[in-house]
């Protein structure tokens, strides 16, 4: 109960204050108060400590106490650099790795193979680069007329040339076309089903050919994993 006392009886008093730094002594900075002192001397004593306790270790070593370092370490330019072990590999771990990355291998290409596939379903394989060109035939019963002709309009062997229009029921415009060529007939019916705008047109055109650029792409890829994975089995074997 006293130090209760004591210390409620301290509540009231003024609080301590110390001096400044006299005017004649500004040049020397702040005056260092108590609690300066006491963290400055703390710090001290535990660097103090410290080397102390550095020295005894230093002296109770044994010089000739074996430790890893002296063996898994080398010296290099004056500093020392820990060794890094060497994998010893045994031939069935080889096996197993070797399995590991044809699995892997045939995951990536099977994904490939469906991506290649939802692609293909999606474009027209019609008019795909590096395709021949589909040739449609006609054959006449007429010798005069002519024998075989392309849905193009060129003549095949040099025969008599005959209007394929006229013949397909539909316009000249649409000749060309391998899809989407309705008769006659049809257009009076209704109008043309379809993006007409030349610039729609042309960006439709170029969105298919960066359509067929990925898949022709993801071609060349799958056909890469396969290899890849015939070459991995192959070493595998040999194993």
């Amino acid at each position: 109960m006293s130090s209760a006392f004591r210390k409620a009886a301290k509540s009231g008093q003024r609080p301590h204050r110390e001096r400044a730094q006299p005017a004649s002594r500004k040049k020397l900075g702040l005056l260092e108060k108590k609690k300066d002192y006491r963290i400055r001397a703390r710090d001290y004593h535990k660097k103090q400590n410290a080397l102390r306790a550095l020295q005894k270790k230093a002296l109770d070593k044994n010089p000739d106490e074996f430790y890893f370092k002296m063996i898994r370490s080398q010296l290099q330019d004056g500093v020392h650099v820990v060794k890094q072990p060497k994998d010893e590999v045994t031939p069935e771990q080889m096996k197993l790795m070797r399995t590991q990355d044809i699995k892997y291998v045939e995951t990536k290409r099977v994904a490939e193979a469906k991506k290649i596939e939802r692609l293909m379903s999606e474009l027209h394989l019609l008019d795909a680069e590096g395709k021949s060109p589909n040739k449609h035939l006609f054959f006449l019963d007429s010798r005069k007329e002519g024998k075989a002709q392309t849905a193009a309009g060129r003549n095949l062997l040099g025969f008599q040339e005959f209007d394929i229009a006229t013949h397909l029921d539909t316009l000249p415009e649409l000749v060309g076309r391998v899809y989407n060529r309705p008769t006659i007939a049809t257009l009076k019916k209704e109008t043309l089903k379809g993006v007409t705008d030349p610039v729609q047109l042309k960006k439709l055109a170029q969105q298919r050919k960066n359509q067929y650029d990925l898949l022709k792409q993801r071609i060349e890829r799958e056909k890469a994993m396969f290899v890849v994975a015939q070459k991995i089995q192959t070493r595998k074997d040999l194993l």
